[in-house]
């Protein structure tokens, strides 16, 4: 048998690229930094030669000269085995990662679920590891707000998923991003919906007072439809489960067994609302007629019947989030918001009509 040394082909350096582009290795950094102090026809020689000679910079003396890591946290404070049951949460992440990785970005995830999550995070976060920080389902509360103050303090570009719920009184910080759908407004256009179709005794299953104002904005869209007529023993809360929203229709059903409608403030919930609906023998829409919300397709689709939702784009949602982000980073501190967009976004709704309603 005869052995071959293997060949090692050397790797092209920032010395090759300069030489053969015919320009200074600090030229070639300025055009790898995208710094703009370069001729556009030298920038065009140096990606050239990059390209040709398959040249690749060395990430770690890229981070020294932009102190930049290339590196998004994305903060969830839910259980790690909810986050992935949720197709909701899947949508925003691909829209997050998607849109990081047009930019040469990446996201790290992290979770607060136990009590020692959130120092462990906070050390993450002020330990240089990351750019910036996307943050959803944050609550009030002392671990919350000490994590969110501990943002501040670092000076750490951040933007939130959904409105930030604060404490009663607490104005939303000068700064402070969010990007959001039009929770209110699309409950409006859901009750709406109903109250066309004929249905006069409306119930909803709303969202858990623990969320972000999703939940309550969803809640007075139902409210801002029926005015004078809502009434408590018609409002059941859930927690953005399916089990969940089995459970509260059943409450609603117990309470109030003549109603003809339910807008139910989840996609989610809405399928275990039509479980408990068909195992009480009531036929939707016939009897009951059922409105979610979110127009997740792999849920909303193939329930029986369909379901009639409301629809928001949360796949672009979290693209948005990422692109505020970004524009966040690459203002200095001290300067106006740099985001064409304004501190916050406010993504539109509409009804999707199906068989449920």
């Amino acid at each position: 048998m005869v052995l071959t040394q293997r060949s090692h082909v050397r790797r092209p350096t920032l010395e090759d690229v300069a030489r053969q582009s015919g320009v200074s290795k600090s030229t070639v950094s300025r055009v790898i930094n995208g710094e703009a102090r370069v001729r556009a026809e030298v920038v065009d020689r140096v990606r050239r030669v990059i390209a040709e000679l398959g040249y690749v910079p060395n990430q770690a003396a890229r981070q020294l000269v932009t102190h930049r890591t290339n590196a998004v946290a994305v903060v969830a404070a839910q259980p790690e085995n909810r986050l992935f049951l949720d197709p909701f949460f899947d949508l925003l992440l691909r829209g997050i990662r998607r849109e990081l990785a047009l930019h040469g970005s990446q996201a790290v995830l992290l979770f607060l679920e136990e009590p020692d999550d959130y120092a462990r995070v906070a050390d993450y976060l002020g330990g240089g590891h990351v750019d910036g920080a996307i943050l959803f389902s944050l609550r009030p509360g002392d671990r919350h707000d000490r994590l969110a103050e501990i943002i501040d303090r670092l000076g750490l570009p951040a933007v939130f998923g959904g409105r930030p719920l604060l404490r009663d009184g607490d104005p939303v910080r000068p700064g402070q991003a969010h990007v959001d759908g039009d929770n209110r407004g699309g409950a409006r256009l859901a009750v709406q919906h109903l109250v066309a179709l004929g249905r006069r005794r409306i119930a909803t299953v709303a969202g858990p007072y623990d969320q972000e104002n999703s939940a309550a904005d969803r809640l007075a869209g139902y409210r801002d439809v029926l005015g004078g007529t809502d009434a408590p023993h018609l409002v059941e809360r859930a927690d953005y489960t399916r089990q969940g929203g089995a459970d509260a229709m059943a409450a609603l059903l117990d309470r109030h067994p003549g109603l003809d409608a339910v807008f139910v403030a989840s996609d989610l919930m809405a399928s275990g609302a039509l479980q408990t609906l068909r195992e009480r023998g009531r036929r939707v829409p016939e009897d009951v007629a059922v409105v979610g919300f979110d127009d997740l397709t792999s849920i909303a689709e193939t329930t029986d019947p369909p379901l009639t939702t409301v629809h928001q784009d949360i796949e672009e949602m979290g693209r948005l989030l990422a692109r505020l982000l970004l524009a966040r980073e690459d203002t200095p501190v001290g300067t106006p918001e740099g985001s064409p967009d304004g501190p916050s976004v406010i993504v539109p709704t509409r009804l999707v009509r199906r068989a449920s309603a």
